[in-house]
């Protein structure tokens, strides 16, 4: 038996699909005897279109299907040309290119792809069909089956989780089975029964033990990369899975779990062989940790271990905002460059109607720890317009937002209504009151298709108006926000804008500004110690309590001076100094002959 898996654009160029390195590696695995070639069809796809222009598409749903979609119904590609274009005019390379151009290079590479292969020899081929990828596999689907009708096509992914997946089923005959959740256990018992299967939905199955699934297998991408001319190769950077689900999975505007069943994780063993034997075979130091949320249980100690190989790896993953810096400073000893933080919002009443667990403090305070240096830099959402927010939480917002304008920015994005999230599940609750697929999709498929067609995002009528005019005011100073933290950062280093240099028994503060001479302060004896001490979040009878020769009225005056500086953080009754070291102990650890390392 020989089957082919298939990814088609647009997950990024340079990272091999985790689901198809998973799938072929286990059912090599447990099928020996099957053949089982890999598919990377975004990549032929990004060399055809430049990588600029590929990365840019492929960042935007609203880029990425219309694409394919005029591929896939060129009778209305006039149409979406013209919904494409309304989106491109804040892009840098897009706007450059017309829409028939580049539709033109995916059919010609499209073309090359589907007469270079026989897909005939095939018993089964499978689809991943994720984020942004439904009219690229939907094209793909339509080309193989005319080639090759015999074949039977079955599909999975996040897109194909309950409805999505049964929709798809139902609208497009040349999709024989649906997968709605894992795939492993699913598409072996499909592959050991393909004969007898009837057509239709695969019943659901997991691994219980993560640690029993091989490391995933990239040959086949790495094979296409050498097929690249000399100019359109590069270093990849792989991804790996240290867990499955979520262990939080309560934010109500989730739907990245529907798949999953539970959290399940690896060993601290099994991980480190893994990145260990990729890394070997291919020769690559990076890395991205493709969880929706790292594991809690033992991640300092496995980030130890990862330190204590001595590779330069270079680092990517997903963690809460309540990670201590404990952690973060294991992470960054590891090669961890950056962090996806799971921040969301700025303001707690926000947060606690996100069911995010976290608070506003939470969050400015590993926005700050994400500034020292050594440790790994953070990216995170700010959500914006989310249904039933309220103007006291903008307030909230925009009063944060003056406090953490020397750290890195948030993205400020829109709310989505995402399929089968809690906000979705419990529309009337949120204040919405109806949800469909999204009018953007209008533009993309005809009307018969998309009126039985469930898309992942989803439309709704609601509070929107009003939301969009709540949160203008945010937007504009995110903007300002960012301009002004690159601007610092252009041509003068990479030092923090708020930092610290500690003299033992003093403390000199020093924030950069962009148009004036830098801020400084200092802070002497006690004042330096309480400062020192808020380095994390402080209740203030807790440093009433570790200062018991200092009068409560003079802590706290000196507390409410410094927040009024922003030089500190203040909610209700808890402080959290602003400013980070200069340099971290990490760097300055290194520059220490061996015998004086701690």
């Amino acid at each position: 038996m020989r089957i082919a898996l298939v990814s088609t654009p647009w997950p990024l160029f340079n990272r091999p699909s985790i689901q198809l390195g998973a799938l072929k590696a286990f059912l090599r695995n447990k099928l020996p005897e099957v053949d089982v070639d890999a598919y990377h069809l975004y990549l032929q796809a990004a060399a055809s279109l430049g990588y600029h222009l590929y990365e840019e598409i492929s960042q935007s749903t609203w880029l990425a299907e219309p694409l394919y979609g005029a591929l896939l119904y060129p009778e209305r590609s006039r149409s979406i040309e013209k919904f494409w274009r309304k989106k491109v005019s804040k892009t840098r390379h897009c706007k450059q290119v017309a829409f028939e151009k580049i539709c033109e290079i995916l059919k010609k590479s499209a073309d090359g792809i589907l007469a270079s292969h026989d897909w005939g020899q095939y018993q089964l081929i499978g689809f991943s069909i994720c984020f942004s990828q439904v009219t690229s596999a939907l094209y793909f689907i339509s080309q193989i089956n005319k080639l090759a009708p015999h074949v039977p096509i079955v599909v999975g992914g996040s897109s194909c989780s309950g409805e999505l997946g049964h929709s798809l089923l139902r609208l497009f005959p040349q999709i024989k089975y649906v997968i709605e959740g894992e795939g492993e256990l699913p598409l072996l018992n499909l592959l050991r029964d393909l004969e007898g299967q009837v057509p239709g939905r695969i019943p659901k199955a997991q691994i219980s033990n993560l640690d029993e699934l091989p490391a995933p297998d990239f040959d086949d991408y790495f094979r296409a990369i050498g097929r690249l001319g000399p100019d359109k190769k590069f270093f990849p950077k792989l991804p790996v899975e240290m867990s499955r689900g979520c262990w939080w999975n309560r934010c109500a505007f989730c739907n990245l779990n529907l798949q999953w069943k539970g959290y399940r994780s690896k060993s601290k063993d099994k991980m480190i062989a893994e990145i260990q034997g990729l890394s070997d075979k291919h020769q690559v130091l990076a890395f991205s940790f493709m969880d929706n949320l790292l594991p809690q249980r033992d991640l300092e100690s496995f980030f130890h271990q990862v330190a204590s190989l001595n590779k330069d790896y270079e680092l990517f993953a997903e963690i809460r905002a309540t990670t201590p810096p404990s952690i973060l400073e294991a992470m960054g000893r590891a090669g961890m460059r950056e962090v996806q933080v799971g921040v969301e919002a700025l303001s707690s009443g926000l947060l606690k109607k996100i069911n995010k667990g976290t608070t506003a403090i939470d969050n400015v305070e590993i926005m700050k720890n994400c500034e020292r240096p050594g440790f790994p830099s953070l990216t995170g959402n700010l959500i914006m317009e989310f249904p039933g927010s309220d103007e006291k939480e903008v307030n909230e917002t925009l009063a944060a937002l003056d406090f953490v304008r020397p750290f890195r920015p948030l993205k400020a994005i829109p709310f989505w209504l995402g399929y089968g999230s809690p906000v979705w599940q419990n529309q009337e609750y949120y204040g919405i009151k109806r949800a469909f697929n999204h009018s953007n999709y209008r533009h993309i498929f005809p009307e018969a298709v998309l009126n039985s067609l469930i898309t992942m995002i989803q439309g709704y009528h609601g509070d929107l108006r009003r939301q969009r005019r709540l949160w203008k005011k945010v937007r504009s100073k995110v903007a300002d926000w960012e301009k002004e933290y690159k601007a610092l950062h252009q041509g003068l280093g990479p030092e923090p804008i708020l930092s610290y240099r500690d003299g033992g028994d003093f403390l000199i503060i020093r924030h950069r500004r962009v148009n004036g001479y830098p801020m400084t302060h200092k802070l002497t004896g006690t004042s330096r110690k309480i400062y020192m001490f808020c380095e994390s979040q402080r209740e203030i009878s807790e440093v009433v309590q570790r200062f018991p020769n200092i009068p409560a009225a003079r802590i706290e005056g000196f507390l409410k001076m410094m927040a009024d500086k922003r030089l500190m953080f203040k909610e209700g009754s808890r402080y959290l100094s602003l400013a980070v070291p200069v340099r971290s102990q990490i760097q300055s650890e290194k520059d220490l002959p061996t015998a004086q390392r701690t």
